[in-house]
């Protein structure tokens, strides 16, 4: 069941229905959350991007943004990407309000789940152009997210790591019940891992769905490290239709 944001007097339930932003990255939460706002009849009609010049951005996430283009042709969504220029979280803010300022007066939808601080900015640029916000998975627990969203047929890959426990063997795997019990088990024997990744232990690309018309086949990828965090760069990809066999 959709849930909805915590802001009564915003209740998406209680208003006209309007044309819904999704602010996606790509990862399995903004998408995933996307899709609940359809689910609760908000129509996503764009799915905005954040483009940020700083590869460690405070707010957005950043690994392989240039294929959310591909998961927007497959899902039949309009595709609209704003650069974020580097600065500190004050201004990637302001970047943020900008983009919400002309992407029209309807809801955004957000795939936050923990981060205040994240979430508090979100909230600062949409008030600041009277848009409302709707975040499914806010204060939700992360493992029954996670859990709800493997069981809603999204195929997630993990394509960044940056906790001590996850290696580069990570990278590319598919995201399953299986996984996120390891993820689990990882931090009862040593370090915290979030199970959502939310702290950033972890980031995830979206590669199929039910609700797509096509899934994104990986051709070419390569390991990146920077500091003590791996990156699956993934350098081509192409949509194939459903029934397609995988590689």
């Amino acid at each position: 069941m959709a849930r909805r944001t915590r802001r009564p007097s915003r209740d998406l339930a209680e208003s006209p229905v309007e044309r819904t932003t999704a602010l996606v990255s790509g990862g399995k939460d903004s998408v995933y959350s996307a899709y609940l706002a359809e689910c609760q009849g908000w129509p996503v009609h764009e799915l905005l991007v954040m483009v940020p010049e700083d590869p460690d951005s405070w707010m957005f996430h950043t690994p392989n943004l240039h294929l959310v283009r591909w998961q927007a042709t497959a899902w039949g969504k309009e595709l609209r990407t704003w650069p974020v220029r580097a600065g500190d979280s004050d201004a990637e803010t302001v970047a943020l309000e900008e983009a919400l300022r002309v992407g029209g007066q309807g809801p955004v939808s957000v795939g936050a789940i923990a981060s205040s601080f994240q979430w508090s900015r979100v909230l600062r640029a949409a008030d600041a152009v009277g848009r409302r916000i709707y975040a499914p998975l806010w204060r939700v627990d992360p493992v029954r997210v996670v859990a709800e969203e493997i069981a809603a047929g999204l195929d997630i890959r993990l394509v960044q790591v940056a906790a001590e426990p996850l290696g580069a063997d990570w990278l590319g795997e598919r995201l399953d019940a299986d996984r996120v019990q390891r993820l689990v088990g990882l931090s009862r024997s040593g370090p915290a891992v979030h199970p959502a990744g939310e702290g950033g232990e972890y980031e995830t690309l979206v590669v199929d769905a039910p609700f797509w018309h096509s899934r994104l086949s990986i051709d070419r990828a390569r390991t990146e490290w920077r500091g003590g965090s791996a990156r699956w760069a993934i350098e081509e990809a192409h949509l194939v239709p459903h029934g397609t066999p995988t590689r």
